[in-house]
């Protein structure tokens, strides 16, 4: 509008033409003068489209403000020169500003009400399970700011050093344990101070349980009854083995990405944030990425990137939002009328989880959660945490756990154990009725792998999720072993004052064929989606992005999150996400890569023993 009204200036000589006498001269002018401003009109309309798409333009667009692109958000915006612009389907973490008046996400007891609630959560299933009595399996992702990281049950597990290694052979070049160690420190400030292993000034806020409550010390005592070491860090020099857990709670609230790393750089002028906006495709020139397009309040947007866009939706919306925009395998987008941009059939592909069952016990006194989950003391319970931030609601009680390995000749664990005192159902969905203490446990190294692909063309349309759970033969043996490894531990001395009857799978199941039926009707996912846009070589066919995280094929595009992983890691996903992230926007800011040599890692003294 600018442009037109300078236009209009332009031809002012027109007033000191008044004296001009002659019809044909005034309307030889009159002409010239529409003549200019058609003209005129044609450059402001083009100039205010270029200068929208300025407002609209910024260095970096991150597409997802979850566990990755939270921490990209921050790290790129300490360089005031760039603009970043994060996009986020979900609402914002907090209401009013305030996180007490959303205590369902900050609350750490009140983890179970968000893993149910569409609010925060995108609900996914996944097709029916063949190899499970073709269960449906239900699938949480977190669909707000923090992502999963304010779904979760804040367990802060970084894997073993050997997962890292194997990415490396696996193609994902520089991303081995001594060039990843570093940023999971960068990363982390852990209540026990600095270490080799620990991080002592990051962001994200890690601390050790505080409840001290008697189950977890007879837990953590069985297991040493049963021959297994007891381990001071299971992040640290020692994965295998059972210990106290760490966990990412600050000061009795959740600390997911979103406190951790966005709220501080909201204040930021070169950052913009959008909430409730849902990005439907990359915007490509040619083969360059350009920008994105979204909707907001129902209105369709653009977004451009002079640099790059960055998609951290997660192993399900990061191949979701590549397939839609035209990556992904030539034949499938085809048939769903797709225009191919680049030929990537690693898209969607390699998916892979973490199975878990719950082995469940009575208890003979009343000291487990279930009180706590009575409506007058769970007031109690909440008022307290809203007031002071402490109690019985400042802690997801999963605070004992482990790794073991499954068998003599693994090298090292495949399986892991979460212990609560109390017992869940249905993930959280139903109440429990009984005094009751469980494990939750489930393998490492699945050999089962799946797929997702797109439902049609609809980006409201959730994928197609076929994860191919329990479709090996080693698979089910291992699951086995999960059961009676369990039953082992409860069954030692330091749980005689507090054991029942076995609820779960219940004393009537007992040979092979018993547990492997239980187990395909009760294994549950552990929410731990990994691999659809897996890092590897140029040469290899699969690989979705290169080792520097750049999409193969195509200009000006990344993928930053959990997708990413060429294998999925033994332990849980927030930690090592936060770390892919932490690594990633080194990368993109050009940096060469911190590195730790020779930080020494526990291994077995043999292999020809299980423990």
């Amino acid at each position: 509008k600018m442009y037109f009204m300078k236009g209009v200036k332009c031809c002012s000589p027109v007033n000191r033409m008044h004296n001009v006498t002659g019809t044909l001269f005034k309307a030889r002018i009159l002409k010239n003068i529409l003549g200019i401003n058609e003209q005129q009109l044609k450059i402001s309309r083009t100039l205010s489209q270029l200068s929208s798409e300025k407002a609209n333009s910024y260095t970096y667009v991150i597409v997802g403000a979850g566990s990755a692109g939270c921490v990209l958000a921050n790290r790129l915006t300490e360089d005031p020169q760039s603009t970043v612009l994060l996009l986020e389907a979900g609402p914002k973490d907090t209401l009013l500003g305030s996180k007490r008046l959303l205590w369902k996400i900050h609350m750490p007891a009140a983890l179970t009400y968000n893993l149910c609630d569409e609010k925060y959560n995108w609900y996914y299933h996944t097709t029916s399970q063949k190899h499970m009595d073709n269960r449906i399996m239900y699938w949480p992702r977190g669909r707000v700011w923090g992502g999963s990281s304010s779904l979760n049950a804040m367990v802060y597990i970084r894997g073993h050093a050997e997962d890292y290694n194997r990415w490396s052979r696996e193609g994902a070049t520089g991303w081995d344990y001594e060039h990843c160690l570093p940023y999971f420190k960068k990363a982390q400030t852990h209540e026990l101070g600095p270490d080799q292993y620990r991080g002592g000034n990051g962001p994200l806020y890690v601390s050790r349980g505080k409840t001290n409550h008697p189950l977890h010390h007879a837990f953590l005592e069985a297991t040493q009854q049963a021959g297994y070491p007891f381990t001071e860090d299971m992040n640290g020099y020692q994965q295998e083995g059972f210990g106290w857990m760490d966990m990412t709670i600050h000061r009795g609230q959740r600390w997911s990405t979103a406190s951790a790393y966005l709220r501080p750089a909201l204040s930021r002028p070169n950052l913009s944030v959008a909430e409730k906006t849902l990005v439907t495709k990359i915007l490509f020139e040619g083969t360059k990425s350009i920008g994105v397009e979204y909707v907001k309040n129902g209105q369709r947007e653009k977004a451009f990137a002079s640099k790059e866009v960055i998609l951290s939706g997660g192993a399900i919306n990061s191949p979701q939002l590549l397939m839609l925009s035209g990556i992904g395998n030539a034949d499938d987008l085809k048939k769903l009328g797709i225009p191919v941009v680049c030929h990537l059939p690693g898209v969607g592909r390699n998916l892979q989880d973490h199975l878990e069952v719950y082995v469940q016990q009575k208890c003979t006194k009343p000291i487990t959660l279930y009180n706590a989950q009575k409506p007058v003391n769970m007031m109690r319970i909440g008022l307290e945490w809203l007031w002071k931030f402490t109690g019985e609601g400042a802690t997801a009680h999963l605070e004992s756990g482990g790794f073991i390995r499954s068998e003599p000749g693994v090298p090292h664990p495949d399986i892991q154990f979460h212990f609560l005192p109390s017992q869940v159902i249905d993930h959280g969905r139903v109440a429990s009725t009984i005094e009751a203490y469980q494990v939750h446990v489930g393998t490492m190294r699945s050999t089962s792998v799946g797929w997702l692909k797109l439902k049609s063309t609809d980006p409201k349309d959730h994928p197609i999720i076929e994860p191919n759970y329990m479709s090996t033969e080693r698979d089910i043996w291992e699951f086995r072993q999960c059961v009676k490894l369990t039953r082992e531990i409860f069954a030692q001395k330091a749980f005689e004052e507090f054991r029942g009857p076995e609820i779960q799978p219940g004393n009537h199941v007992q040979s092979d064929k018993e547990i492997d039926a239980f187990v395909r009707q009760k294994a549950d996912s552990a929410y731990h989606p990994s691999c659809t846009c897996k890092m590897g070589q140029l040469s290899d066919s699969t690989a979705v992005v290169d080792p520097q995280t750049k999409v193969i094929g195509v200009e000006n595009l990344r993928v930053v999150d959990a997708s990413i992983m060429p294998s999925v890691v033994s332990g849980n996903l927030n930690a090592p996400t936060i770390m892919i992230a932490e690594k990633a926007a080194d990368i993109i800011k050009g940096l060469p890569s911190l590195q730790e040599k020779n930080v020494p890692v526990y291994k077995p003294k043999t292999l020809e023993t299980q423990r």
